[in-house]
């Protein structure tokens, strides 16, 4: 009964999107925007701003592509899903056209608007707003008081909201998106690279339309089917490592502010000392602000993960605790004090909320704290926009959720070892017969970045789907 009912939703939710997309017509022209390189042809799709009324309200999102260079060996086209959320595709065309040139010769690559963007350029100014001072709320009392609000928050936001579009930016109604898109580019099935927060998306198309993938070359993505609170522990796992390289650097450097000392010592009483009294610091987007040792935990060491040419990143870090300990938090500001604002802004939030983010109660949090707290004692702790997720007010559209079993083709993943490898290797344990590449260096969006030996592997894989031998590397470059 269960297996017939899945299948009756995934046929209802074809037939939803077919009658918008047939009626489409899609045109490419000449870009308006100048700054698109000159190959790029540009058009639009209307869809539904909510897909459940697909002929209510409807939104136009714009589409960019660049033309297979040999058309007489076209394939058909590649997706690219963008991350953010509240990334617009259409700029990551510049990025394509240098770095995908080998894929593009079979291929059209498709960019597109997505809806996440237009209600991130169109969201009202209360939706900008704080909900609250976000702390880790440490009794249920605090927790209870801190949801209410943030729901206050998400509802003001909601009431102000002329666009309609504030319940309905979730990876879910990207998904329809994209299904529509599909249907107006006439392929029979879609190839897609997805990078970033775009795994969300991805993840929920082949939740509603598995029988419609061809390829899936996933870059450094979040596998929200594994949960969020999965995805940050790993995550902050490898941040935790690269601490450790950091306090080893630093004995090791004369020119670390912190040298002479035990650096995590140093660290740790910081942390302290600021939950006991916050650090004063002003960010330039949100002003001054004061920055918890729980604030820095998350968003501190978050740019030194990377030490940077020469080091620079980490050399700045240390220097920044070394102000910070003395009572002058500027170092951190811009990223602390920032950080903990936007994951704080309904706005910010209704992208993804909608996706399961947040946690489920105060027994789901307290013991992701015990867990983050005890395995990783320098960096771990609650997530922000766990605990604002929280206040939520509507229905998760996008719960997280197993992948169906059967019906997905094997998948190429690609990450660094400074982060994302870890997350996108749980998406390719998935799916059977799929392998993930490991990128032995920083980085983040690895085509995005013109790593050649990444590239080499996705445009194989999405031109003759041929997987690489499992456990591939590519040495940093």
């Amino acid at each position: 009964m269960k297996k017939t009912l899945a299948i009756l939703a995934a046929a209802a939710a074809i037939a939803a999107v077919a009658p918008a997309a047939e009626a489409a017509r899609l045109t490419w022209n000449k870009c308006s925007d100048q700054t698109l390189p000159a190959p790029t042809e540009c058009a639009s799709i209307e869809v539904p701003v909510n897909w459940a009324e697909p002929d209510g309200r409807k939104i136009r999102l714009d589409l960019a592509r660049l033309p297979a260079t040999e058309p007489d060996r076209r394939i058909g086209s590649v997706l690219e899903v963008t991350g953010g959320p509240g990334n617009s595709g259409i700029p990551e065309v510049k990025f394509a056209a240098s770095n995908l040139k080998e894929l593009g010769r079979r291929f059209d690559l498709v960019f597109f608007q997505t809806r996440t963007s237009l209600w991130f350029r169109n969201m009202p100014k209360v939706c900008w707003k704080p909900g609250t001072q976000m702390e880790d709320p440490r009794s249920r009392k605090r927790y209870t008081a801190q949801t209410a609000a943030m729901t206050r928050s998400f509802l003001a936001c909601q009431k102000a909201d002329t666009t309609g579009l504030f319940a309905h930016v979730d990876s879910m109604s990207m998904a329809r998106d994209m299904e529509a898109i599909r249907a107006v580019l006439g392929e029979e099935r879609l190839s897609m690279v997805a990078h970033s927060y775009g795994g969300v998306p991805s993840i929920a198309y082949a939740r509603l339309f598995p029988q419609r993938i061809r390829a899936l070359y996933a870059d450094g993505v979040i596998n929200q089917a594994a949960g969020f609170n999965d995805q940050m522990l790993r995550i902050s796992t490898v941040f935790e490592e690269k601490f450790k390289e950091f306090t080893v650097w630093c004995a090791d450097t004369p020119a670390c502010a912190l040298h002479g000392e035990d650096a995590e010592a140093v660290w740790r009483a910081l942390v302290r000392a600021a939950d006991r009294k916050p650090i004063p610091g002003t960010s330039a987007e949100f002003g001054k602000g004061e920055m918890t040792g729980w604030m820095l935990r998350q968003h501190a060491f978050t740019y030194a993960v990377d030490p940077g040419k020469d080091h620079a990143n980490w050399l700045a870090f240390a220097e920044s605790v070394d102000k910070a300990r003395r009572g002058d938090g500027s170092g951190f500001g811009d990223h602390v004090i920032t950080g903990t604002s936007v994951w704080s802004t309904p706005g910010v939030l209704a992208m993804s909320c909608g996706d399961g983010r947040g946690f489920a109660d105060y027994d789901e949090l307290r013991n992701y704290r015990r867990t983050a707290e005890k395995t990783r004692p320098n960096l771990g702790s609650v997530r922000i926009e766990g605990v604002a997720c929280t206040g939520w007010p509507l229905k998760v559209a996008n719960p997280v959720r197993p992948l169906p079993s059967h019906g997905l083709p094997s998948i190429l993943g690609a990450g660094s070892t400074y982060g994302d490898v870890v997350t996108t290797r749980t998406l390719t344990e998935m799916i059977p017969g799929s392998v993930t590449v490991t990128y032995e260096g920083p980085g983040h969006v690895l085509w995005m970045m013109n790593k050649k030996c990444p590239i080499k592997h996705a445009t194989s894989y999405l031109t003759d789907l041929k997987l690489p031998p499992p456990g591939t590397t590519c040495p940093a470059e």
